[in-house]
């Protein structure tokens, strides 16, 4: 009788330390090719995280998007198009934490041997890219500063990995991508970049949280985007470094994320009146062209409440 009080004393004591169950209970991350991950593992800021944390790669940002709809992950990196799209789809989920960089490798690039000079080049050409990504925001954003019809070109909605495959063969014209491809068809194909995203687009992408983890585990996503704050903020001045674990994590060269980092100036922000309106202007873009259907309004979809926390040092 004595042991049975002694093991049920001990299940209370466990079950009155909240902190220890959640502690217990991983936080799921959706993460891209070489995204946060890879940020917060070379700047080491993870070093003795009391969270455990349970990574999933996505080929693309959509995904991310369906995995945070499903419940199957708690924490999701994305573009802004992807994560606009998702919440225009009811996704239960809020933008908490906006990372920066500048789009100049948010780009249509074309092969070495196009003729094309400009993207006017592309009227009545077949661009291939990924419906709701930040490439099709580019598109969007490239007819209208162009004054082109949105029908001007032939817009043709393919994975990365098929796009990848198609601009290799020829079978399309141009590809509206992002990192690291732009770079990596700079590198490896001698590819040109006939328009691209600087000064025409905010250059956001966000850490969104499912609205159950914001409820529910307040205090633990306010850890992990004060550590990622924390290793974006590493990355803009240790690009090297972070080059060579980016690489081996990914198994591509480090030619690669060392071109894409130098001209990104990458930086994070927490949820801000700007960011805001960088947001509304991605909704309003997509709604112009009757892309997105569903009112939406960037205040209603993001979370500035983690900024003391993402502040902390």
């Amino acid at each position: 009788m004595r042991r049975r009080h002694l093991l049920l004393a001990g299940s209370l004591s466990f079950l009155a330390r909240p902190s220890l169950v959640r502690a217990a209970t991983p936080l799921r991350i959706g993460d891209q090719r070489g995204g946060i991950h890879a940020m917060l593992d070379a700047s080491g800021v993870l070093t003795d995280f009391p969270i455990p944390l349970q990574w999933s790669e996505f080929p693309a940002a959509a995904p991310v998007a369906e995995a945070l709809n499903a419940g199957a992950i708690d924490i999701g990196y994305m573009g802004d198009a992807p994560f606009t799209f998702g919440a225009a789809a009811g996704v239960p989920m809020k933008g908490v934490l906006a990372l920066r960089e500048k789009r100049g490798g948010l780009a249509v690039v074309v092969p070495e041997a196009s003729p094309a000079r400009t993207f006017k080049d592309m009227a009545g050409k077949r661009i291939a890219t990924g419906r709701g990504s930040i490439g099709h925001l580019l598109l969007l954003a490239l007819l209208e500063e162009a004054g082109m019809q949105k029908d001007a070109v032939e817009i043709v909605f393919m994975t990365p990995a098929d796009a990848r495959s198609a601009f290799s063969s020829n079978a399309i014209d141009a590809w509206s991508t992002w990192e690291p491809y732009t770079s990596q068809l700079e590198l490896e194909m001698q590819a040109r970049i006939i328009g691209d995203g600087e000064k025409i687009l905010p250059g956001t992408s966000f850490i969104a949280a499912a609205d159950a983890t914001i409820a529910d585990r307040r205090e633990d996503l306010g850890l992990f985007l004060a550590k990622a704050a924390k290793a974006r903020a590493w990355t803009a001045s240790h690009i090297d470094e972070y080059a060579v674990v980016w690489s081996k994590l990914t198994g591509l060269p480090a030619a690669i994320p060392k071109r894409w980092f130098e001209r990104s100036s990458l930086s994070y922000t927490p949820i801000d009146a700007q960011v805001i309106e960088d947001e509304q202007r991605t909704i309003d873009l997509f709604t112009r062209n009757g892309v997105l259907l569903t009112p939406l309004k960037a205040a209603d979809i993001l979370d500035a409440s983690f900024t003391s926390a993402i502040s902390a040092p």
